[in-house]
């Protein structure tokens, strides 16, 4: 049920709503509830003090001397001074009683169980518990009446007065009054939230639907990507609209996928290389043998076929070295042992190395530092592989007779060493794939038939393993241009 985002989405949302706005209600009715008991009791305890003293006056004022004698007779005066008295609070209800509990007097809308009207005597039929009128003839009392004494109809506050007649405790006034209008009003209130929260809840379902489909329509997308991705599919790309944060994710899946799909290409590649590269020199030695063995080719031309296969089997040798190098440093076996060094002369030893494909090709060498003597600190062995790869490319893509230039500037306290050869150059759309692992530009492998496409990948990831950069420039059918940077030694 809740597996889909969106589900979850909707059932958060709408359950944080309902728990809002029942809080909201409780914390409302709370404080509703408690200002009205405050409120209430305030009025009934005015109500019962004001009544009880015009009583106990009055009754001292009159000839009758009796308050059951005074209430007979003065009904109508009574029920005339609680009108005025209670204008502005119709809920309240009063009830005189003598000292024993008895009945005298009682009008309001609370007291319909008592028989008759403002005129009627109750014979003492009607009497309050003597718990209560103990507490009252004590001080003012406050309780809540359940009609368990027979009196009151509803569930009501009471508060009761002791009634003095010239100082003498004679009875008790009674104000009630029940919950029937604040029952009202909290009705009222959850019923109108109860409304007003399933209208939000609408708006706010309509809402959140469609900034939900906004949200997971591109992870739906992405989704049916990455499994079309795992079905070694690379051509879909997920739509990008807006400039949120889901449409950043989906610029970023797309860019996965262009560097997936262009991996994916020079993988390809990279294996028909390898397989290329694996398979002619094996044939070739096989075949050599073989005709050796069986003495299709006569003694005197051993040496010059063993040599033959002798180059075959470093052919292979390089090979299979590049993807041991490549294993080594993807699993971080390979370590780096920093060392103060002389990189002129490193870069001289190079040269010098090369001397014969050089001279072969007629190339114009210059080498240009800018000391005699230039110092770093680095793995030696591994800027030599680095910096001899970067030479014997650019000797092998020179154009016969171009010009070949070594040059190590210092810049910014690093050193610079750059390889410049005159030749075919570098197309423009594949300098950013130049370093990518198995990536070939000469794709016809017509004037690289030795590389394995992991020279330059390897020469960068052991430059960036010294926290140094590599780049490349280049114009086809003119030059090309490697250099890459080393941090100086501290003590030069």
């Amino acid at each position: 049920m809740f597996r889909s985002v969106f589900t979850k989405y909707i059932s958060v949302f709408m359950m944080i709503i309902i728990i809002s706005f029942v809080i909201q209600i409780t914390i409302i009715s709370t404080l509703i509830g408690t200002y009205s008991d405050s409120s209430k009791k305030m009025s009934l305890s005015n109500a019962a003090e004001t009544f009880a003293d015009y009583v106990g006056e009055s009754v001292a004022s009159a000839r009758y001397q009796s308050l059951e004698n005074y209430t007979k007779n003065y009904r109508l005066t009574l029920n005339n001074m609680l009108y005025m008295l209670l204008e502005y609070s119709k809920d309240i209800s009063i009830i005189v009683t003598d000292n024993a509990g008895t009945v005298l007097f009682a009008t309001g809308p609370d007291v319909p169980s008592i028989p008759g009207d403002y005129g009627n005597e109750y014979s003492g039929t009607i009497v309050i518990s003597e718990t209560i009128m103990s507490s009252v003839s004590l001080d003012g009392y406050s309780f809540i009446s359940e009609d368990d004494e027979g009196i009151f109809s509803r569930v009501s506050h009471v508060y009761g007065k002791p009634l003095y007649i010239n100082g003498v405790y004679s009875g008790a006034v009674f104000a009630c009054s029940s919950d029937t209008d604040m029952d009202v009003l909290l009705e009222s209130l959850i019923n109108t939230s109860i409304m007003s929260s399933l209208w939000i809840m609408l708006a706010a379902l309509i809402a959140v639907y469609f900034i939900s489909d906004r949200i997971i329509s591109p992870l739906k997308n992405m989704s049916i990507a990455a499994k079309s991705f795992a079905a070694g599919k690379f051509d879909i790309r997920v739509p990008v609209t807006g400039h949120d944060e889901v449409s950043e994710l989906a610029v970023a899946f797309n860019n996965m996928a262009n560097s997936l799909s262009n991996l994916e290409e020079m993988r390809s590649s990279f294996l028909a290389n390898v397989s290329h590269d694996l398979r002619t020199p094996m044939t070739t030695i096989s075949g050599f043998i073989d005709s050796i063995l069986s003495g299709a080719i006569p003694p005197e031309k051993h040496n010059y076929y063993l040599n033959i296969i002798s180059e075959e089997v470093k052919r292979l040798s390089r090979l299979v070295n590049s993807l041991l190098d490549i294993t080594r440093i993807q699993a971080g076996v390979r370590k780096f042992t920093h060392v103060n060094f002389d990189i002129c002369e490193l870069a001289c030893q190079i040269i010098i190395s090369m001397e014969n494909r050089l001279e072969a090709k007629k190339l114009n060498v210059e080498f240009l530092p800018a000391k005699d003597e230039i110092i770093v600190n680095a793995d030696r062995d591994a800027i030599y592989q680095i910096l001899y790869n970067i030479c014997d490319n650019a000797v092998k893509f020179s154009r016969e007779e171009g010009l070949y230039k070594v040059t190590i500037a210092i810049q910014n306290k690093k050193a610079v060493i750059g390889v410049y050869n005159e030749g075919e150059g570098i197309p423009a759309e594949d300098l950013p794939y130049v370093f990518d692992r198995f990536y070939k530009s000469d794709k016809s492998r017509g004037l690289d038939k030795t590389g394995t496409g992991l020279g330059l990948y390897i020469a960068k990831t052991i430059v960036e393993a010294h926290g140094e950069t590599i780049k490349v420039s280049s114009e086809q059918g003119k030059f090309c241009k490697f250099e890459f940077t080393l941090e100086l030694a501290q003590n030069k």
